[in-house]
């Protein structure tokens, strides 16, 4: 018997664990740290905002190399045919031979006008630029998933106040329904209030698709693909109660010093003016020191070995006391062997050392026209960083001012909108007791309606202009 209880407390136990498994799986919970955490991951502007850093890397290492020497080699080996120079003699010779060169050259830059250091300089405030890009790029996304996120809120507490209006909307259409029945009443009543239900119904349709496009454009942002119902979590102390601390221009002041967008675009005016001077160095001369080394190798080269002599008959004559005598000779004789591939290449080396100087006399202006480029570049990243610091302080007012103007309203709207409660249920009461009309009662109820609708919207209003405050801060 106990044996059948136990049985029977598992099954249970193991339904219960799988029912509520199933529940959780059926939605996700995200706080706005997670939608961030998760946009940042995934986010492919971003992505491509660290590749444009990392090529700026590379580009930097190139201009860093180009400190050190160039060391080349090269090496031939090839065959021959027909009338040519033997490379181990420098005869002409016309048959087959098998040839091979080895070069090593050495360069070394001395002097060049510090085109190199400027050159330096300039990648190195690109690659720094870049990677400012890259947390502007972050910070910009942060942004906007915040913005994505207060609105996905926002259009959650429209779509309770939707139904809260619609629910208060059908208990009266239920009770002028009875009294409709029992043909009490006004039944223009009913059907008034018959229309104001399909109207609620609407509002809260409405309501609902606008918090689903909301909650659509974040998910979009976080770049991600979910079968599952994904819940937001709400944001705590949307409303503070006293006013922001900073100014507009302090709030600028603050940007200019934190925030990435201006100092990329500070390191972009620098990496211009190093651009400038690496320009200039093409109108000094050019010093540099080389080095080389060449050997060579051919397969007619010979080495002659002295095995011994013999007297030979020249072939001349001469005559003493009217006798003809033969001219002899002694002739030495030798072995030919052919030299080993290494040795030759041991025997025929030769090395070259020196310095060189290239003097810039005339190049059809083109270092003139690098020099007015560059200096154009610089005139523009001048002109953005200038243009971004108006842009960014037009931007900080407006959103200063419409901060104050929510801060404001909100606090106002709080006492109007107790005020209206106060108001609708007094009229509600009349209403139901048929003291008034129900034009008086749509009127009070609208008013309150529109007073928790202003309400809403100014909350959320103050908390978005913050947080662009904030972004502007560099927070």
């Amino acid at each position: 018997m106990k044996l059948n209880k136990l049985i029977l407390f598992a099954i249970f136990i193991g339904i219960s664990s799988n029912v509520l498994n199933a529940q959780t799986d059926k939605f996700t919970v995200y706080n706005l740290n997670d939608c961030i955490a998760i946009a940042i991951e995934n986010n492919l502007d971003l992505k491509s905002s660290k590749l444009i850093a990392d090529k700026s890397k590379v580009r930097y290492k190139n201009a860093r190399n180009e400190l050190l020497p160039n060391l080349n080699m090269d090496y031939n080996l090839g065959v021959n045919d027909g009338r040519n120079i033997d490379p181990y003699t420098n005869g002409y010779i016309d048959e087959q031979l098998t040839f091979s060169n080895l070069g090593v050259n050495l360069n070394l830059t001395i002097f060049n006008g510090l085109r190199i250091k400027n050159s330096i300089k300039q990648n190195k405030f690109e690659l720094q630029a870049s990677e400012m890009e890259i947390e502007e790029a972050k910070q910009n996304l942060i942004l906007e998933v915040t913005l994505r996120y207060i609105q996905v809120l926002n259009g959650k507490d429209l779509i309770e106040l939707a139904k809260s209006r619609l629910e208060t909307t059908k208990g009266q259409l239920d009770r002028l329904e009875s009294q409709y029945k029992e043909g009490l009443g006004n039944p223009a009543d009913y059907t008034d209030m018959l229309g104001q239900y399909a109207a609620d119904e609407i509002t809260v349709i409405n309501a609902t698709n606008t918090m689903k496009e909301a909650k659509l454009a974040l998910i979009r942002l976080l770049s991600i693909d979910t079968d599952s119902e994904i819940i937001f979590e709400s944001i705590e102390g949307l409303i503070a109660k006293e006013k922001y601390k900073l100014t507009a221009a302090e709030v600028f002041e603050e940007s200019l010093e934190n925030l990435a967008t201006f100092k990329a675009k500070r390191l972009r005016v620098d990496a211009a003016e190093s651009g400038v001077k690496r320009a200039k160095s093409n109108y000094y001369p050019e010093l540099s020191a080389f080095g080389q080394f060449n050997t060579n190798y051919s397969s007619l080269a010979n080495s002659l070995t002295q095995t011994g002599t013999r007297v030979s008959n020249t072939g001349d004559f001469v005559e003493a006391n009217n006798q003809t005598f033969p001219v002899m000779t002694n002739e030495i004789l030798y072995q030919e062997n052919s030299i080993d591939y290494l040795d030759q290449f041991n025997n025929n080396y030769n090395t070259v050392v020196g310095l060189s100087l290239r003097v810039p006399i005339f190049n059809g202006f083109r270092a003139k026209n690098e020099v007015a480029l560059e200096k154009i570049q610089l005139e523009e990243s001048s002109v953005n960083l200038e243009n971004t610091k108006l842009l960014f302080k037009q931007s900080i007012d407006e959103a200063y001012l419409k901060m104050e103007s929510a801060y404001d309203r909100y606090f106002i709207l709080e006492k109007q909108l107790d005020s209206y409660e106060r108001s609708f249920r007094i009229n509600e009461i009349r209403f139901n007791n048929g003291v008034s009309n129900i034009v008086e009662y749509f009127t009070s109820k609208n008013n309150l309606d529109t007073s928790k609708l202003n309400l809403s919207n100014a909350r959320y209003e103050y908390i978005l202009r913050v947080r662009v405050l904030d972004y502007y801060r560099g927070l």
